[in-house]
């Protein structure tokens, strides 16, 4: 499909270690001039960990970009020429201290359409095995352990609020039931 909003000029206003702000000029579908500002961050994985008994494993993290703790699937941000999965293997071993014998992915996610470009590509991690954690400096991370069916009333009652931790853990309960 054609892309109906023409580009005249383009422009990175900002690029910084984790985040570029670019600003592009262009002719809307109608013959108007417009401008368009959007964020770039790099893309990002999100996992969930599910036990055989169907417990999910979650973080709870300070989230300094919301100035609030945050109850979330392991997420982390995809290295150059690093392929999703090993982010998602990665970052599971890093935040929760676990290794997966079998990674599914379940697609990926554009967490806001209008003004950010970062796909975050979803997986659901089984097979279990606990290989000690490796927090990051700047990362202040309670595990928590919760039946899927409690993580799903979560996301329902608006208590889980990261955009992609809700789709892996509603994708999730609808690949296991």
């Amino acid at each position: 499909m054609e892309d109906p909003i023409r580009l005249i000029s383009s422009r990175w206003i900002h690029q910084g270690r984790l985040a570029k702000v670019r600003e592009d000029k262009v002719i809307l579908p109608r013959g108007t001039e417009d401008t368009y500002e959007y964020l770039e961050i790099k893309a990002g994985a999100t996992t969930l960990a599910v036990e055989d008994n169907l417990d999910v494993w979650l973080v709870h993290e300070w989230k300094y970009a919301v100035g609030r703790y945050s109850l979330e699937a392991v997420s982390g941000g995809i290295e150059l020429g690093e392929e999703p999965a090993a982010t998602a293997r990665r970052e599971l071993r890093e935040e929760v201290g676990l290794a997966a014998a079998e990674l599914t992915p379940m697609g990926f996610v554009d967490p806001f359409t209008t003004m950010l470009r970062c796909p975050n590509y979803l997986f659901l991690a089984r097979g279990l095995t606990h290989c000690g954690h490796d927090h990051e400096e700047g990362e202040l991370i309670r595990i928590i352990r919760m039946p899927l069916r409690e993580a799903v009333a979560k996301v329902m009652a608006g208590e889980i609020t990261h955009g992609s931790s809700a789709v892996a853990i509603l994708k999730a309960s609808a690949m296991l039931a």
